[in-house]
């Protein structure tokens, strides 16, 4: 009995020393990922801040020019309501913007429409416009399924 002890207790501690080396490995793994990330993201934040002291040389040159002509308050409020523009411009692309009716998401203007979107990437069929028993003869004194409005609440295409 005392072996099956000392076993469990061997095993134990095989199982401890697995997990910390386990543990060790995936924290340098985690660190080195965080470094890479920590590098790209400092690059995007120093060209955001090189691009923004451009836009803003830009916006004086603009301001500038049109100051030759214009009174200088004049030449400001035009520049300014250009960027205010483009800056609308810009929000409005990067806004999701809902479907079309007729038209799927992402489908071009003039091109045929592919059909609503289930989300996941497979259009759904079409739906007839009639009931499709509706070329059968109707028994006396019941109501056709048009007659009863539509049961489908998906708009038609």
């Amino acid at each position: 009995m005392e072996r099956i002890d000392h076993m469990e207790h061997l095993d134990r501690h095989l199982v401890d020393e697995l997990a910390q080396v386990a543990r060790e490995t995936i924290r340098e793994e985690l660190r080195e990922q965080t470094r890479k990330q920590r590098r790209t993201a400092m690059l995007y934040a120093t060209s955001g801040a090189l691009a923004l002291y451009a836009g803003a040389a830009v916006a004086v040159a603009v301001g500038l020019a049109l100051g030759i002509g214009l009174p200088d308050w004049a030449a400001a409020l035009i520049t300014a309501a250009i960027l205010g523009v483009a800056a609308y411009l810009v929000r409005n692309a990067a806004k999701p913007h809902p479907a079309r009716p007729g038209r799927a998401h992402g489908s071009l203007p003039g091109s045929a429409p592919s059909g609503p979107s289930t989300g996941v990437g497979a259009p759904v069929p079409p739906m007839p416009r009639t009931a499709p028993d509706a070329h059968l003869p109707e028994a006396a004194g019941t109501t056709r399924p048009q007659d009863a409005g539509p049961s489908d609440p998906r708009p038609q295409v």
